[in-house]
């Protein structure tokens, strides 16, 4: 199977720099494509589909997972004519844990030779940006509210020194200032909350699981919403997240649809695997089956 490895050559970091040690090993078995601007391996896996690689892997964490995704996507019968594969190199690499991929580099590459696939759905969002209505694939989750918010606030100086633990301290900075309220509209139904996490699987933020029992494969997203993202309720939900790794039952509402709404505020944002993306209102959707993975 004819394989592309695009990659960030100016990565930061100990897993970036493991991987570089492969980068021998890893051109004897694939094609590399570097990328050079941000934003760029988006483009990379667009002309890697259209020179007929087989499978376009991703090389770095959730962000860069995203772009090659959308890069797939982009290519006329992308998902049809080409697998995604990911090598986690990230700081979280929710992906990876929902897919069961060994972390270490070396397994992980291991992994995508076998050649084993898999079919999940693929969830995009539809929104406006500068007046263009605009189509964005992502591959796990979404959220608004609190976490766009925090989001917007992580930096690599602070992902560096603080690994997964840098989200936790952007969401505090979050905290202090006033957050939009979120309207979800679905079936004929409406909630409004300050933090929605959306699911197109099990977990969130690593080990986390936000969303038990859904199912990358069931033609739904799950919503989970927290009427409230202050100090008090978030206060209430860390004792089911030590001990259970997941939200108290009475704290969140949760849906579970093929299609939604989000509404907010003039500067209400969303996030898309663990990236900032546009800004509300946006229309959320999933296409069943429809995304070639490479698995374990």
């Amino acid at each position: 199977m004819r394989t592309c490895v695009i990659f960030n050559p100016a990565a930061r970091g100990d897993k970036a720099r493991h991987f570089r040690h492969h980068l021998d090993e890893i051109a004897s078995q694939g094609a590399l494509k570097a990328t050079t601007v941000p934003g760029d391996a988006r483009r990379l896996a667009t002309e890697a589909v259209a020179d007929g690689f087989e499978l376009i892997v991703a090389a770095g964490g959730d962000g860069t997972v995203n772009e090659v995704l959308n890069g797939i996507g982009d290519a006329a019968d992308g998902f049809e004519r080409a697998r995604l594969g990911v090598l986690p190199l990230g700081t979280v690499n929710v992906f990876a844990r929902e897919i069961g991929l060994p972390l270490r580099i070396e397994r992980a590459w291991e992994t995508l030779q076998r050649g084993r696939e898999a079919r999940l759905d693929l969830p995009c969002v539809e929104f406006s940006a500068n007046g263009v209505r605009r189509r964005q694939y992502f591959v796990q989750l979404a959220g608004a509210g609190l976490d766009a918010r925090a989001i917007q606030l992580v930096t690599w100086p602070l992902k560096k020194k603080f690994g997964p633990l840098a989200y936790v301290i952007a969401g505090v900075k979050a905290l202090s200032g006033r957050l939009s309220k979120i309207t979800l509209r679905v079936e004929g139904q409406s909630a409004t909350g300050e933090l929605i996490l959306i699911g197109n699987g099990r977990f969130y933020g690593g080990p986390l699981e936000i969303f038990p029992g859904a199912d990358s494969s069931d033609g739904l997203l799950d919503v989970c919403i927290l009427p409230r993202a202050n100090w008090l309720a978030l206060l209430r939900c860390i004792p089911g997240l030590l001990a259970r790794r997941r939200l108290p039952v009475n704290a969140v509402q949760r849906f579970r649809a093929s299609t939604f709404e989000l509404a907010g505020g003039a500067s209400a944002a969303f996030e898309l695997d663990g990236e900032w993306a546009g800004n509300l209102p946006a229309t959320f959707s999933i296409a069943r089956g429809q995304l070639r993975v490479a698995v374990p």
